[in-house]
């Protein structure tokens, strides 16, 4: 280690409040991909055992009302990074894998601010956030990404499992790519003569329930076309241990000074699709077996710290990006074998919900002897983890960053029992959770999702529940409550205008 950064760390530790002459800790972030509220043994889950991210929650804080910003994937991953909330800017939905970068190179985000702070900085897994700044060449360097926004390194799933195209790209390049046999991507219309699911369904080992009926890739068929770069695909199955093992070797490279380490997992997400370890182990199909290979893969995060023997030194944060859903587009059983697992335990909703199924999330934060083991129902959000992580690394934001981030270290680390005051869920409509209220705001459209059969929230009328009371959001009181439910409309419209929400 150079000799400045000890030095550097140990100033910057002072200004944020930690321990005179301790340095600032590493930061693992694992970021789950579709995990219920309801999914882990340490969230009430009894169908299967995730000992490692239980183990986690036993030595460290579990948070109750934890939030991802909104239900779907994209827009969580955008908030989180940029401290601002998705809804604000156009082009921030779910997107496809050819999609540009949406977050500007040179804004302020989570990892510039780690960055800045002396970290080296590395992303390993689902990225979501789109790459270039224009049509993309899969064939050449593609920039604007990661490295333009603040990560030294990474390591990507550029969009999803289900999406074309279906390669790692690593440190801007996809990864073993033969350029005899360039790739081609396309969404708007078939390319190459790769077989579909639509046409060629006896190829398929796992078929679609909805859509993702086209270029077929490792036996499943994805969403979007794709040709070429037949050395370079990945293979499901091995997905895990390959995104796992680049993120433990992250850590191994960098031991010996401040890391901040985003690895974001592939699992839940469709297509669920199992190692050999782990298929078939939890009885409730591949949904349940890939919430076990997520434990597993927790668990080497884990025990790489144990034998570098940095977990002491390290804050590690596990949480996931929205709520939980059964069937999203593939005929896995998920549904048939669920067997009375509840995925959103006792929460309304899940995936694509307005309701808190949708966006409350597991959220666990471990520093051992920094953090005392608990349980903690302060509100938090995601979308604080710019202000709250910068403050930790005594880093100031200007007042155009993060305008909607608020510092919650005490929450997160458990010095307060109170977070946020209010925070904004995005799904169709958005929600305002103040205190113990929760107001959605009228909404029409479709009551339920129509292929994920998920209720969506959606009502022309105002909804307000309890959640001191009535945590399942069955009861909506709006009409016995109307002075309070024109005041939280009123804020909501005002947060709305104001284009940010931090003091």
């Amino acid at each position: 280690m150079k000799p400045i950064l000890p030095l550097v760390a140990s100033l910057l530790a002072a200004a944020a409040g930690a321990r005179a002459g301790e340095p600032l800790p590493n930061v693992v972030l694992i970021y789950a991909d579709d995990l219920g509220y309801g999914d882990l043994g340490a969230y009430g889950a009894t169908r299967y055992q995730t000992p490692h991210v239980d183990g986690l929650a036993a030595q460290g804080l579990r948070l109750t009302n934890a939030h991802a910003a909104a239900a779907t994937c994209t827009p969580s991953r955008y908030a989180m990074m940029t401290g601002e909330y998705a809804w604000r800017r156009k082009g921030t939905g779910v997107l496809p894998g050819d999609a540009r970068l949406i977050v500007e190179p040179g804004r302020t985000t989570l990892a510039s601010v780690m960055k800045r702070a002396g970290y080296r900085t590395g992303v390993v897994g689902k990225w979501h956030l789109g790459l270039g700044d224009g049509p993309l060449d899969w064939n050449t360097e593609i920039r604007p990404g990661p490295r333009e926004i603040g990560f030294d390194e990474s390591f990507l799933v550029p969009a999803t499992g289900d999406r074309v195209p279906c390669v790692y790209v690593e440190n801007g390049r996809v990864q073993g790519l033969d350029p005899k046999d360039p790739i081609e991507v396309s969404y708007e219309h078939p390319v190459g003569n790769d077989p579909t699911g639509k046409a060629h369904p006896e190829l398929l080992k796992m078929h679609p329930s909805a859509g993702h009926d086209q270029t077929i890739v490792n036996g499943i068929s994805r969403i979007g076309w794709m040709s070429g770069g037949r050395s370079a695909r990945w293979v499901d199955e091995d997905m895990a241990d390959v995104l796992t093992g680049k993120a433990t070797a992250f850590i191994e490279r960098h031991r010996d000074r401040p890391f901040f380490l985003y690895y974001a997992t592939h699992d839940i997400h469709v297509p669920r699709v199992p190692h050999p370890r782990f298929a078939g182990r939890s009885g409730l199909g591949p949904r349940g077996d890939v919430v076990l290979q997520l434990d597993w893969a927790t668990g080497q995060i884990l025990e790489a710290l144990d034998r570098l023997k940095l977990a002491d030194r390290t804050l590690v944060l596990f949480t996931s990006d929205n709520g939980p859903v059964v069937d999203d587009g593939y005929r896995d059983q998920a549904k048939e074998l669920l067997g009375g697992h509840r995925p959103s335990g006792p929460l309304r909703g899940g995936k694509y919900s307005a309701f808190d199924g949708g966006t409350r999330v597991p959220m666990i934060v471990r520093w051992p002897g920094r953090v005392k083991p608990g349980v903690s129902d302060a509100l938090v959000g995601q979308v604080d983890f710019l202000a709250s992580f910068a403050a930790l690394a005594g880093q100031a934001l200007a007042r155009e960053d993060g305008p909607d981030s608020v510092d919650v270290r005490g929450a997160l680390l458990g010095t307060s029992a109170t977070g946020r005051d209010e925070l904004v869920e995005q799904a169709g409509p958005l929600s305002l959770i103040s205190g113990r209220w929760k107001y959605i705001e009228p909404h029409q459209g479709r009551r339920v999702h129509p292929e994920t059969e998920t209720e969506l929230g959606n009502d022309p009328q105002p909804q307000l529940y309890d959640l001191s009371v009535d945590l399942g959001e069955q009861r909506n009181v709006a009409g016995e409550h109307p002075d309070l439910v024109s005041r939280l409309a009123a804020r909501l419209a005002r947060i709305r205008q104001d284009g940010r929400s931090r003091p």
